[in-house]
């Protein structure tokens, strides 16, 4: 039991999750993509980018399960990475909605979405 001591004192003074360790400094640093990404909010849907968005999605996806699998789970990277997960599924959402529209404006007034392709070009 004596023997156990020093170990566990170890443990206790440095755990798996403190400011010396990337465990603590990749969650942290990655919720500068989630608040970028939920910056982009406030954009219009046009300047919003598919490409963009699929990768934070899928990155966000991908990583939330691995953090998870993983042995020491890093559930502070997990929840950061379902943040951005949900980020990107909120943007391509919304440019998904914003297409259809525009697939039905175009549908119901042809004439009129015609103007406006040759006035944005």
């Amino acid at each position: 039991m004596a023997a156990q001591a020093p170990a566990q004192a170890a443990k206790v003074l440095n755990p798996a999750l403190n400011p010396r360790t990337v465990h603590f400094w990749a969650p942290v640093l990655k919720w500068g993509l989630v608040i970028a990404g939920a910056s982009d909010f406030y954009r219009p849907v046009e300047s919003l980018s598919v490409t963009q968005n699929v990768a934070l999605f899928c990155t966000g996806t991908i990583w939330t399960r691995w953090c998870l699998i993983i042995r020491p789970q890093n559930v502070p990277l997990a929840a950061v990475n379902f943040f951005l997960a949900g980020v990107g599924s909120v943007q391509l959402g919304r440019i998904g909605l914003h297409y259809r529209s525009l697939k039905k404006q175009e549908k119901e007034h042809p004439v009129m979405s015609e103007i406006a392709k040759k006035t944005t070009t």
